[in-house]
């Protein structure tokens, strides 16, 4: 499973942050480099300005400045280091045309004890920074080890069929949201799933977790899609129940592979309409619709399964409103079938992780910011290349 890292800072590189293995993003190089140019700038004014100005002082600042990107102990050196330098240049005659009586003079001891006690407002200030740099580094592994509970990766072969995915989460700083996707390999054949909930934020992923329990259950037991479906339409409901949402729904498509009939039976809970690759050809696998998920009250038929074949070559792609909704500068819907047909149109038979790929990349030429969640599924028969 694809995902791209938000917040990742032009340049940044991920190094390990201490002996538990946790990995942070480094600062920009700016800002690792900014205590040092500091001090040069202080170096290069002190001869170009008059023996009365006490560019020095300036230094006072440079323990604050270090401990942005420094630890307490580096911050402490940098701390000596500017008293040091504030002392030379206060009272060196051959440098800076002062004599060496004025290093005891009481605005420079003043400066010294300003340093001092700013260095050791930095080391705390460093030493605060690197807790919530753990804190934080440990809250997002957490995070991380829930989104691969809940959208567990997807693997490259699963029963007869060749999988991909993507997920892209709408809300900087998370990982997870209300997308949602899986695939399992049955006695009944490869079933998948992919859906979107209503709502963002903790109370949606409390449903997709719902959601794909129930799913992950129900596709192993004896039963067509409809059933799978109905288990999880009982899930909805109770979810909706628990938090007391009336209007708690789940959008979503179910999808089952048949080797030997060569051919899907799909499922269609008011979902975007699959999309099938299949020799140059792209097109919208539409067929009879029915109401998401939860809200079966409001009509009481069963939903239709309808039927498609897919043959060696073919890739079954499976999206969120997400994608087909991501809007460019005009305000343009990103032209998803257009898009797939001149990629792919002309060209060899793609494999799932061609389409993904495509996607990854093509997606960001059109939205500078995706503002909801994207969840892609991209499947295919395992004989077919």
């Amino acid at each position: 499973m694809r995902r791209p890292d938000h917040g990742r800072p032009a340049g940044g590189r991920v190094v390990l942050l201490d002996h538990n293995g946790f990995e942070v993003i480094r600062p920009p190089a700016w800002m690792r480099w900014l205590p040092a140019a500091f001090v040069a700038a202080v170096l290069l004014l002190e001869p170009l300005t008059p023996t009365p100005w006490p560019v020095s002082f300036m230094l006072i600042a440079l323990p604050v400045t270090a401990a942005f990107t420094l630890g307490p102990v580096s911050v402490a050196a940098v701390t000596v280091g500017a008293v040091v330098l504030e002392g030379v240049i206060a009272g060196t005659p051959c440098c800076t045309g002062r004599n060496i009586h004025q290093l005891w003079e009481g605005h420079h001891i003043a400066a010294y004890i300003a340093t001092t006690l700013v260095g050791i407002l930095g080391v705390a200030l460093a030493a605060h920074r690197q807790r919530q740099e753990r804190h934080l580094v440990r809250a997002h592994s957490v995070a991380e080890a829930l989104m691969r509970t809940l959208l567990r990766p997807v693997p490259h072969r699963v029963g007869r069929v060749l999988a991909a995915g993507l997920y892209r989460s709408g809300e900087v700083g998370t990982m997870v949201g209300g997308d949602l996707y899986d695939i399992r390999a049955t006695e009944s054949g490869e079933r998948a799933i992919i859906g979107d909930v209503r709502g963002k934020g903790l109370k949606a992923v409390r449903t997709v977790a719902g959601i794909l329990g129930a799913f992950r259950e129900a596709v192993h037991d004896q039963g067509d899609l409809r059933a799978v479906a109905l288990r999880m339409e009982r899930s909805v409901l109770r979810e909706a129940e628990d938090v007391r949402d009336d209007e708690l729904f789940v959008t979503a498509a179910l999808v089952e592979y048949d080797a030997e009939a060569r051919q899907v039976t799909i499922v269609n809970h008011g979902h975007v309409e699959p999309v099938l690759i299949s020799r140059g050809e792209v097109r919208a696998l539409a067929g009879p619709p029915a109401l998401p998920l939860g809200l079966s009250r409001l009509c009481g038929e069963r939903p239709v399964a309808y039927r498609h074949p897919v043959g060696p070559g073919d890739v079954l792609l499976l999206c969120t409103d997400g994608l087909v909704e991501a809007r460019d500068h005009t305000g343009a819907f990103y032209p998803l079938l257009d898009r797939l047909r001149a990629r792919f149109a002309d060209g060899p038979a793609p494999c799932p992780s061609d389409v993904i790929d495509f996607l990854n990349t093509d997606l960001p030429h059109h939205t500078r910011a995706v503002h909801d969640d994207v969840a892609i599924l991209a499947l295919a028969p395992a004989d077919g290349g």
